[in-house]
C-alpha cells in the first residue's frame, strides 16, 4: 500500500473519531442545559422514559472490559463458559426489581445510600458510601486501563519501531477520562442517560459487524470454523466444574478454584448482580430517573434479557478470532489477550468501519465511566458534602460541589488505571475481566449484606455493628478466598523506587482450603455481613423513625436539610 493510500484512510478513519466526540460532547451538553438543582443534576427530574433507562443500563454494564476483555475470554476459552454467568445476572435483576427498587421510591432517595441512614443510622450510612466510593473508583479505574490499551494498539500500527511504555497507555486514558469528565460534570444524569443511549447503539451494532466481517475474512467461513473447533455440535456452552474422577473433597476445591460453572452461574452470579444492580449507586441511580417504580422494574429486567445475546455476541468474536489467527499465517499477536480483538480492529477492519467501531470501543470507555462519575459526585454530595460540609448549601453550590467532585473523581482514575496498565506490563496474560468483577467483590458482598437486612428485616441490624460486621465481611473475602492483590513493593517505594509486587492476604491459609475464585467473592462478603450483623436488634427508636419517615416520603427534602443525618429517636 502507497503511502498516500495510507495517509488518507487515516485520515477518514480520524475524521469519524473526531466527529463521533464532538458529537457526543455536544448532546452531553445540550442534554443537561436545564439542570437547576441537585436532584435535576443527580436524577434528571425523573422524566427520563424507561427506553432510554434501559440503553443506558445495558451501556454502563458493557464497558471496555465488555468490549475487548470478554472477546479474549472466548479467546482464550474457544468455549461459552463466560456466558453461564448471564443465568445469574437475569435472576438477580428479577429479585432486585421486587425487593429494591419500590423501596427506593418510597423513600425518595437521591443516593441509594440515604436508606441506610434511615433504616439504621448514619454509620453504616457512611461505610456504605465510602465503600461505594472506594471501589468504584478502583473498578471504572481498571476498566478504563482498556482506553490506553486500544490507543497502543494504534500506536503500534501507526509507529511500529517506537517502544510502548508506560506512558503510551497513561495518554489514551487521560484523553478518554478528560472528555468524559468535561460533559457528566456539565450535564449530569441526563447527559449519561442519551449518550448512553447512542453508545449502546455504536456498541451493539460494532461488534455484530465484527461477526460478519469475520466470518467473511476466514477462508472457508463456517465450515473452516467448525473444522477448526472440532465441531460445533460438540463446543459446550456449559460446564459443571465437578470432576468426578477425583475424591470428593478434592473435587470441591477445584470447583470452587474454576470461576465458570453452573453452580456459579445459579447462585454466585446471582449475588454479584444483586449488589452491582442493587446497591451501587451507579447503577440504581439511572434506574430512579424513571417516573414511577414499574417502569423502572421493566428497564431493569428487559436489560437482562438483552445481556444474552450480547455475551454471545462478545463471546463469539473472542472464538472467531482464535480460529482466524490459527488459519491466517504471517500476523504477529500481541501479547496481551486484551489487546487481540483492539489488533483485529486496527490492522483488518475496512476504513470508516475501523474509525466507527474504534469510536465504539471508546463509547463502551465513556458510558460506563460517565454513570460512574455522575453517581460517585452524586453520593459524595449527598452524603458527606451536604451532612458534613455545608449544611447550609444553596441549589447553585450543591451543583457545583458535585461538579468538583465529577473532576476530582476523573483524576483518581486515571491513577488507578494507570496501575493497572502498570500490572499487565508486568504480566501480559492478565485478562481484564476477572481484575474489574474481582474488585467490586472484595467489598460489595458486605454492601449486599446491609441492605438485604434492611429490606428483609424489619428490626434487625444496630447501625455501629452494622459497621464492624461489614469490615469483617471485606476482611473475610481477602483471607477465605486467599486473595493475591497485583501491587507495589512498600520497601522499594520508601527508597524512591516503584517495584511491581503482590499483595497475598491468604498466605497463612492450609494448602487444602481451594482459592475460591472470583465470582464467589459477593457471596462469601454477603454471608459473613449478614450473619454478623443479623445477631444485633435495631434500637426501637430507629424502627419507629424509619416508619415516620416513610409516611412522610412523599414530602420534599431541601437541600442541606437533616435528611442525611440520625433520624430523630
Amino acid at each position: 500500500m502507497s503511502d498516500s493510500v495510507f495517509n488518507s484512510r487515516l485520515l477518514i478513519d480520524a475524521i469519524v473519531l473526531v466527529a463521533y466526540f464532538f458529537g457526543i460532547i455536544v448532546l452531553g451538553l445540550w442534554a443537561g442545559r436545564r439542570n437547576k438543582n441537585l436532584q435535576d443534576f443527580s436524577l434528571g427530574g425523573r422524566t427520563i422514559p424507561w427506553w432510554a433507562v434501559l440503553a443506558s443500563i445495558i451501556a454502563a454494564e458493557t464497558s471496555a472490559a465488555t468490549f475487548l476483555g470478554t472477546p479474549a475470554e472466548g479467546f482464550k476459552t474457544r468455549g461459552y463458559f463466560y456466558g453461564q454467568l448471564v443465568i445469574g445476572t437475569i435472576l438477580a435483576r428479577i429479585i432486585v426489581a421486587y425487593t429494591f427498587i419500590k423501596p427506593y421510591y418510597a423513600y425518595r432517595v437521591q443516593s441509594v445510600y440515604e436508606f441506610l441512614t434511615v433504616r439504621f443510622g448514619t454509620m453504616t450510612k457512611n461505610m456504605a458510601s465510602g465503600i461505594f466510593l472506594f471501589t468504584r473508583v478502583l473498578g471504572i479505574g481498571v476498566r478504563l486501563y482498556l482506553g490506553g490499551a486500544i490507543m497502543v494498539v494504534v500506536w503500534r500500527y501507526l509507529f511500529p519501531d517506537l517502544p510502548v511504555n508506560l506512558n503510551t497507555y497513561v495518554w489514551g486514558i487521560i484523553f478518554v477520562t478528560v472528555i468524559t469528565t468535561i460533559y457528566t460534570a456539565v450535564g449530569g444524569i441526563k447527559a449519561v442517560v442519551w449518550t448512553d443511549l447512542i453508545q449502546a447503539v455504536l456498541m451493539f451494532s460494532s461488534i455484530i459487524f465484527a461477526v460478519f466481517l469475520l466470518l467473511r475474512n476466514i477462508p472457508g467461513g463456517l465450515a473452516t470454523v467448525e473444522q477448526n473447533l472440532g465441531g460445533l455440535g460438540h463446543m459446550k456452552l456449559f460446564q459443571t466444574g465437578w470432576n468426578s474422577a477425583l475424591p470428593f473433597g478434592s473435587a470441591l476445591k477445584a470447583m470452587f478454584e474454576e470461576p465458570y460453572t453452573l453452580f456459579a452461574a445459579f447462585v454466585a452470579s446471582t449475588m454479584i448482580t444483586m449488589a452491582t444492580h442493587g446497591t451501587d449507586q451507579d447503577m440504581v441511580q439511572r434506574m430512579l430517573t424513571t417516573p414511577d417504580p414499574k417502569k423502572s422494574q421493566l428497564s431493569l429486567i428487559l436489560s437482562g434479557v438483552m445481556d444474552i445475546p450480547i455475551a454471545g455476541a462478545f463471546l463469539t468474536v473472542g472464538i472467531l478470532l482464535s480460529v482466524y489467527y490459527s488459519v491466517v499465517p504471517g500476523t504477529t499477536l500481541p501479547a496481551a489477550d486484551n489487546e487481540i480483538f483492539g489488533h483485529y480492529i486496527v490492522h483488518e477492519m475496512p476504513v470508516v468501519f475501523r474509525g466507527l467501531i474504534i469510536a465504539g470501543v471508546f463509547a463502551t470507555m465513556m458510558g460506563s465511566t460517565s454513570a460512574a462519575l455522575n453517581a460517585l459526585a452524586t453520593s459524595f454530595t449527598k452524603d458527606f458534602y451536604l451532612p458534613y460540609i455545608n449544611r447550609q448549601a444553596s441549589e447553585r453550590q450543591a451543583i457545583r460541589a458535585a461538579r468538583i467532585a465529577t473532576s476530582v473523581f476523573g483524576v483518581l482514575m486515571i491513577l488507578v488505571a494507570a496501575m493497572a496498565a502498570n500490572a499487565v506490563l508486568q504480566n501480559s496474560k492478565l485478562t481484564i475481566i476477572p481484575i474489574a468483577i474481582g474488585i467490586f467483590g472484595y467489598t460489595y458482598g458486605a454492601l449486599l449484606a446491609v441492605f438485604l437486612l434492611g429490606m428483609l428485616t424489619r428490626s434487625r441490624g444496630r447501625d455501629g455493628a452494622n459497621v464492624i460486621a461489614m469490615i469483617i465481611g471485606i476482611g473475610s473475602v481477602l483471607i477465605l478466598c486467599k486473595v493475591a492483590l497485583p501491587a507495589f513493593d512498600w520497601g522499594a517505594l520508601l527508597h524512591g523506587q516503584f517495584r511491581h509486587a503482590e499483595w497475598d492476604f491468604g498466605w497463612f491459609m492450609p494448602a487444602w482450603w481451594p482459592a475460591i475464585s472470583w465470582p464467589w467473592f459477593v457471596f462469601v462478603g454477603c454471608v459473613v455481613t449478614f450473619a454478623i450483623s443479623v445477631l444485633f436488634r435495631t434500637p426501637l427508636s430507629q424502627v419507629a423513625a424509619a416508619k415516620a419517615h416513610v409516611g412522610n416520603a412523599s414530602a420534599p427534602r431541601e437541600i442541606g436539610s437533616t435528611a442525611s443525618s440520625d433520624p430523630p429517636s
